[in-house]
C-alpha cells in the first residue's frame, strides 16, 4: 500500500510538471507573433477629438486630450451635444493600414471604448456609440478590422473596462479642476469631486459600479469577441473598482478566445502576459524578464491635440524603438486621428522616416531578443537564434570617425556585413571582443547597423512568468 501511495504522489507530480510544461510551451507558442513583431501602432480615436484639448477659449493644462472631460469637468449633457456633432467623414481604414505598414508596423490596437464612455462600435449594451449617436452613423471599428484582414495585419481591441464618464455607474479617478482650466468654481467642483469618488456630474452617479460592470462593460466585451472575429490583443486599462470577480466574469468571456492576449491592467490580481510601462522605456536594472510592452505618443497627447503640440523628432523615434527592441520589449506606437478621421501630416512625416530606416535595417528589430553583453557605448545590439547559430545586430548611434568598431563580446565571430547592402566587412577576435573595421562615414544618417553570425548559440535571457512588479503608468494610476 505504501509503495502504491508512492507510485500514485510521483505520478502525480510528474502530472502537474508536464502540465505546467504545456501550459509553458502553449504560452510561448501564444506569444511567438507578438514577440516576432516588436512594433504595433496605437491608436485614441473618439469624440475628444472634436474638443482638440481646448475648453472655453483654453487648453487643458495638464495630460492627453483624451481626457478633456474629466479634467475640465464638462457635465454630461454637454459632452453628448458635442458628440452628437462627431461625423468623421474622411475616415480611411485602409489608408490607415497602409500608413501602419510602410512604418514597419506589425499589428494595430485601437481604443473601442475609452474612458469617455463612448463606444466606437454598434452596442446594444449602450445608445452612447458610433452607429446611435453620431451623424456618421457607421461602425469604425468593423471598418478597421476589415481593412486590417484585407492587409494582413493583426489588430487589437483598447477597451476601458471601469472607468466610464458618461455611462451611469463606471468609475472615475478623480482629478483635480487646477488640470483642466481655469473655473471660477474650481474650489467647490474639487470639494464635490473629492465627496463623490471624482465623480463631478450626478448624471454619473445613478448606478452602482456593479450595475455598470454588468450592464455595460461585461456586455461590450462579449460584443466585441462575438462580432469581429480574430481579434489578436485585448488592452485593458485603469481597473478602479475590478474585484476578482469581475476578472472571473471577463475571462469567461475569452474561454472561447484562448489565443487572444492580454495586458497587464485589467485589475482584480489577474496579471496578464505582457506589461504595459507607458510614455517610458524600463532601464537594464527595472527589467525583470518578463515580456513588456511601451506605448508612447510621437507628441505630448494621445488624443488629438489642436495646438500645443510637442512632437519627438523621427531620429528620435527611431532610436526608440532600437532602444526598445535592444531590452526585448515592444514600441506601441500611437497616432491620433483629428476629428474628420484623418491622421495629422506631423504623424505621417516622422513615420516615413521610420518606415525607411525600417525598409533597410527590419532585421534588426523583427524577432529579435536581449544580447547577453553591457550595453555597447556607440548605440545598442540585438539577436536573434536560429539553426545552431546566433545573428547579431549591432545598430551604431554614434559612428566610429576612425573605422575601429568594437563589439566587447568574447566569443568569435565568423562573419560581419553592413546590414542595409550586404557588404563584408574585414574583423578579427581579439581578446577584446570583436574588433570591425568600418567606413570612416555612417551609412545611415539616424543609426547604421551591422550584422555578426556566431556559429553557436550565445547566451540567452530567458522570457519569465508574469509578476506583480508594475511600470510606470502615465494617467492611468493604479488605485
Amino acid at each position: 500500500m505504501k509503495k502504491f501511495f508512492l507510485s500514485c504522489c510521483l505520478l502525480l507530480l510528474c502530472s502537474v510538471s508536464l502540465l505546467a510544461q504545456q501550459t509553458s510551451a502553449s504560452h510561448n507558442q501564444k506569444m511567438e507573433w507578438w514577440r516576432e513583431a516588436r512594433f504595433g501602432m496605437f491608436v485614441h480615436w473618439g469624440p475628444y477629438a472634436l474638443w482638440g484639448g481646448e475648453y472655453h477659449g483654453h487648453q487643458q493644462r495638464v495630460g492627453g486630450a483624451e481626457w478633456i472631460m474629466n479634467r475640465c469637468k464638462i457635465p454630461v449633457a454637454e459632452y453628448q451635444e458635442m458628440t452628437r456633432k462627431f461625423n468623421p467623414v474622411d475616415y480611411d481604414p485602409e489608408a490607415w493600414v497602409r500608413l501602419a505598414k510602410e512604418t514597419g508596423m506589425k499589428y494595430i490596437v485601437f481604443t473601442t471604448k475609452h474612458h469617455d464612455g463612448f463606444a466606437m462600435f454598434k452596442s446594444n449594451a449602450s445608445k452612447y456609440n458610433m452607429v446611435d449617436f453620431t451623424p456618421y452613423g457607421k461602425d469604425v471599428v468593423d471598418a478597421l478590422v476589415k481593412a486590417c484582414r484585407k492587409y494582413g495585419m493583426k489588430f487589437g481591441f483598447y477597451y476601458s473596462q471601469s472607468q466610464d464618464w458618461n455611462n451611469p455607474g463606471g468609475a472615475t479617478h478623480r482629478r483635480p479642476m487646477n488640470q483642466g482650466w481655469p473655473n471660477p468654481d474650481s474650489v467647490a467642483i474639487d470639494a464635490y469631486t473629492l465627496a463623490h469618488n471624482g465623480s463631478w456630474d450626478p448624471a454619473q452617479q445613478t448606478r452602482t459600479i456593479e450595475q455598470y460592470m454588468d450592464s455595460v462593460a461585461i456586455p461590450q466585451v462579449k460584443e466585441l469577441l462575438s462580432r469581429y472575429g480574430d481579434v489578436s490583443v485585448f488592452f485593458w486599462d485603469t481597473p478602479k473598482g475590478i474585484t476578482k470577480a469581475y476578472v472571473k466574469k471577463f475571462l469567461d468571456l475569452f474561454k472561447d478566445y484562448p489565443n487572444i492576449i492580454h495586458n497587464d491592467r485589467m485589475g482584480g490580481g489577474f496579471l496578464g502576459e505582457y506589461k504595459t510601462p507607458e510614455q517610458m522605456i524600463p532601464t537594464v536594472e527595472q527589467l525583470d524578464g518578463t515580456d513588456w510592452e511601451t506605448c508612447m505618443t510621437l507628441n505630448n497627447s494621445w488624443g488629438y491635440r489642436r495646438s500645443g503640440n510637442i512632437w519627438k523628432s523621427a531620429e528620435q523615434l527611431v532610436t526608440t524603438l532600437i532602444d526598445i527592441a535592444s531590452k526585448g520589449g515592444n514600441l506601441l506606437l500611437n497616432v491620433g486621428p483629428d476629428p474628420l478621421g484623418n491622421i495629422p501630416q506631423e504623424n505621417i512625416d516622422r513615420m516615413k522616416v521610420m518606415g525607411e530606416w525600417m525598409k533597410k535595417y527590419s532585421a534588426s528589430i523583427y524577432g529579435t531578443e536581449r544580447c547577453k553583453v553591457d550595453k555597447p557605448v556607440w548605440g545598442y545590439c540585438t539577436q536573434k537564434v536560429k539553426d545552431g547559430k546566433t545573428l547579431v545586430y549591432l545598430q551604431v548611434i554614434d559612428w566610429p570617425k576612425d573605422g575601429k568598431l568594437l563589439f566587447a563580446l568574447k566569443e568569435p565571430a565568423s562573419s560581419a556585413r553592413l546590414l542595409h547592402n550586404g557588404k563584408k566587412l574585414t574583423f578579427e577576435n581579439t581578446e577584446e571582443g570583436v574588433r570591425i573595421a568600418v567606413p570612416t562615414t555612417a551609412p545611415d544618417e539616424i543609426a547604421s547597423v551591422i550584422e555578426l553570425e556566431f556559429d553557436k548559440v550565445l547566451p540567452r535571457y530567458p522570457i519569465k512568468a508574469m509578476n506583480n512588479n508594475l511600470y510606470e503608468i502615465v494617467d492611468a494610476p493604479r488605485e
